[in-house]
């Protein structure tokens, strides 16, 4: 058994133009830095597929979908950068990159399912985890995990399901369509007030949101996970867990204000694994959201990665 590491060079493609914080390069960082320490060898790569439309569905809107798909193929077809928001640009490589972004998380759901590995991380971008049932926002298209959960639970026939996401942003997409679904429970925690400036009242019972102040440190954090997340999750006995893996709450990441470091993400991803080893057989599927600042985002990663591989 072992970790897949998903990606692909599509990935690398998408590009929101110069000086946008959620850039090729972040994929670039994190695989140099696997690469230098050498934990790439403890990781079987996997190419990251194509989602296919029904995947996305399960997830958003067909119109939604429908409309994207054809707005991103005329810009490709233009060859030049359409704003959806102030913050999200489509480009001409973009859909392709959105596609491969929802199908390495599909594809991971399946092989962890299937035995064929423990655990699995998507490096994958554009993330996810702000795109609602009908809505592209905050960097985000297609609302990855999301997609992965419904999967697992509509196609794969799991019947719990959990989401832990630990980016400095709400996931108020993650939420909006996860939200009643008592299949699942959600639990994160992030700053504020932040964008998307949601999230301080939960909008459903299966949502377990922890809002924390500008310049709160990772042992506030672990202490509030220990005493809020570990006991909902644990009554809730998940069959699997989907991680929203945001590192932007580390404290050299400019687009937010917490006080995080590496250390902190290894003990998250520890408890997280404590969780998935008593009740879902290991099975953990993350995949990557947010970490702008290139050397925290890598270092981050690869203390993240060390815990799935167990090295």
């Amino acid at each position: 058994m072992a970790t897949g590491y998903f990606s692909h060079p599509d990935c690398r493609r998408h590009d929101m133009g110069p000086g946008h914080p959620e850039c090729p390069e972040r994929l670039a960082a994190i695989e140099d830095h696997l690469i230098a320490t050498g934990l790439d060898v403890a990781l079987q790569r996997r190419e990251a597929p194509l989602a296919d439309l029904r995947d996305l569905e399960r997830a958003h809107h067909a119109a939604y979908v429908a409309n994207l798909k054809d707005f991103m193929e005329q810009v490709a077809a233009s060859g030049e950068r359409r704003a959806v928001d102030m913050d999200t640009v489509v480009g001409p490589h973009t859909w392709t990159a959105a596609l491969r972004a929802a199908g390495a998380a599909v594809a991971a759901t399946d092989a962890v399912i299937d035995g064929e590995l423990e655990n699995a991380f998507c490096a994958v971008r554009p993330p996810g985890h702000h795109a609602t049932r009908s809505q592209a926002m905050g960097f985000c298209f297609f609302n990855n995990v999301a997609v992965a959960a419904r999967h697992a639970l509509d196609v794969r026939g799991l019947q719990r399901v959990a989401v832990v996401d630990f980016d400095v942003h709400h996931g108020n997409g993650t939420e909006d369509i996860l939200a009643g679904d008592d299949r699942v429970l959600m639990v994160s925690f992030f700053q504020h007030p932040l964008y998307p400036y949601s999230g301080d009242q939960p909008s459903a019972g299966n949502m377990c949101n922890l809002p924390v102040p500008a310049y709160t440190k990772g042992m506030d954090v672990r202490e509030l996970i220990e005493m809020i997340w570990m006991p909902r999750l644990e009554r809730f006995r998940p069959q699997m867990i989907f991680v929203s893996a945001g590192f932007d709450a580390h404290r050299d990441d400019d687009l937010g204000q917490l006080g995080l470091v590496e250390a902190d993400y290894e003990w998250i991803t520890r408890r997280v694994m404590d969780v998935a080893e008593r009740h879902a057989k290991g099975r953990v599927v993350s995949c990557l959201e947010g970490g702008y600042h290139l050397g925290a985002l890598a270092r981050s990663v690869a203390a993240h990665l060390r815990v799935l591989a167990g090295v």
